[in-house]
This record gives C-alpha cells, structure tokens and sequence, in this order.
C-alpha cells in the first residue's frame, strides 16, 4: 500500500517504532473480572504477555471468558483487579478512543451505526482528519483487497446480510491500520470462500491479532500461540507445535455436550 502522510500517520508510525524496540506490546497482570450484583467471577488471575505482531489464539467453550477478555484490552469493561499495559503504559491512562484506534474490537455482531457502507468505511478517517486523497487511497485499496463490490457502498446495513455486515467492518478495522486487531469470532457468519480469505489477509497484516473463535482450524492455521481458558482461568498456554488438536476438539465437544445436557 502507498506510503500515506499526516499528522496522525507519523503519529502511529513513530508509535509502532516505539513498540517494537520496546516488547511486551500488552502485558496483563493478575487481571480479574467480576460483574454486579453477586461480583460473579468471570476471569481470574490472568496473566500473559503478546508480542508485537505476534498472532494469539483465545480458546475455549462458551463461556470461558474470550469475550469478556477482548473487552478488557481495550476498557470496554474495567477489571476489579490487576493491571493491563500497552507499549509499557498501564491502559487506564490512556486516553479511551486513542486507545481505541489502536487496539481495536470486532465484536460478533457489528454495526454500521446507521451508515451506509462508503460512510462506514470512511467516516472513522474522518476524524482521524485524514485527507480525502488519502482515504480514497485506503478505501480503493482495501475495496479491492477484501473484495467488496462498489455496488455496496451506498447500501445500509438492512440492506446487507450479517455476513456481509461482518465483511464491511473488518474494512473498516484494517482501514484504520489499528496495532493491535482484537476478533471475536470473526468467521461466524462468513462461507467458507470469504473465512480462507480473510485468513490470507490476516497473515500479511503488520500488527498484532489476537483471535477469539469456535473455528479451531482458524486458529490452528493462523495462530502463532494459543491461550485455553476454561471457566475464566488460562488452563494452557501452548504454541501452535504444543497443542493437539485432536484432543483440544474431542475435549471442547464432551464439555459442550454436558452443558447441553445440564440445560435440557
């Protein structure tokens, strides 16, 4: 992609420069997360570092914590205990929405915000008082990157299906070149052609992706490492070359199946 100048391009390109002399990018410590009224506990005691650029899995069955965690790192929720720290900096002095811009949240369920899709993909530069030039630049760019067909743009999300809302925001996301790319469960309502896809664009994106998903052969064949947790807790920390699949898969299926059982 062409080299693009402004006040805040040099101000994340200095800032990349920073994080990559100066590793861990996060680092988590202690962290716990409970929610009123009871304070039920849904992390516990997490701790873990990521390396900038490094590729990091988050598995585990509904109701591990993987979402829970994303909305952490980028102070959609505050944990009760324990520190996070970006670029060596505790997140809590951090200014939220620069924050925000650089660590930043796919959730399942995106949103268009009542925009239509030109405005949703461009109007985040906006802010970041880009030039039009260089946010046409992006948009052709990554138009033509993710495939998004121009007779898109100027429908609004009823007019879209909730995998094609779910394409438009990951548009949106690498458009804003964040350093940080926080998904949660980014393929769910993507076909098959569009999830080998995206898979391909994750490897050759620059910053960090850290990766909540079901889709275990995502994981498997995106991710570097891979944190398990199980009922709110890190069970293993593994490489890619540590974890068995197999069992991991066999495993995940018997605990959903009990869960099931326990409800019916």
């Amino acid at each position: 992609m062409p080299e693009l100048s402004s006040p805040a391009q040099e101000w994340m390109q200095d800032n990349r420069k920073l994080i990559r002399l100066s590793l861990p990018q996060l680092q988590l410590t202690q962290v716990s997360l409970t929610v009123p009224p009871h304070h039920h506990s849904i992390l516990r005691d997490i701790s873990f570092t990521v390396a900038a650029g490094e590729r990091l899995g988050l598995i585990g069955i509904s109701g591990s914590g993987k979402t829970s965690l994303l909305r952490l790192l980028n102070r959609l929720a505050e944990p009760m205990t324990g520190t996070i720290a970006f670029a060596g900096q505790d997140i809590r002095q951090l200014n939220v929405q620069t924050l925000r811009r650089q660590v930043m949240l796919l959730p399942q369920e995106p949103r268009l915000l009542g925009m239509k899709v030109r405005q949703a993909l461009t109007y985040p530069l906006t802010l970041l008082r880009l030039s039009t030039a260089e946010i046409q630049t992006r948009l052709d760019y990554w138009l033509a990157q993710l495939g998004i067909p121009s007779d898109w743009l100027e429908r609004d999300e009823l007019q879209l299906s909730v995998g094609q809302r779910q394409w438009v925001s990951l548009g949106r996301a690498f458009m804003l070149e964040p350093q940080i790319l926080l998904l949660d469960e980014p393929t769910s309502a993507l076909d098959v052609g569009r999830s080998e896809h995206l898979l391909q664009v994750l490897k050759q994106f620059q910053g960090t992706v850290i990766l909540a998903s079901h889709q275990l052969e995502l994981v498997q064949q995106l991710c570097g490492r891979s944190l398990w947790l199980r009922q709110g807790q890190i069970f293993q920390d593994l490489s890619e070359q540590e974890v068995d699949w197999q069992a991991v898969r066999s495993i995940f299926h018997q605990q959903e199946q009990a869960i099931s059982a326990e409800w019916s």
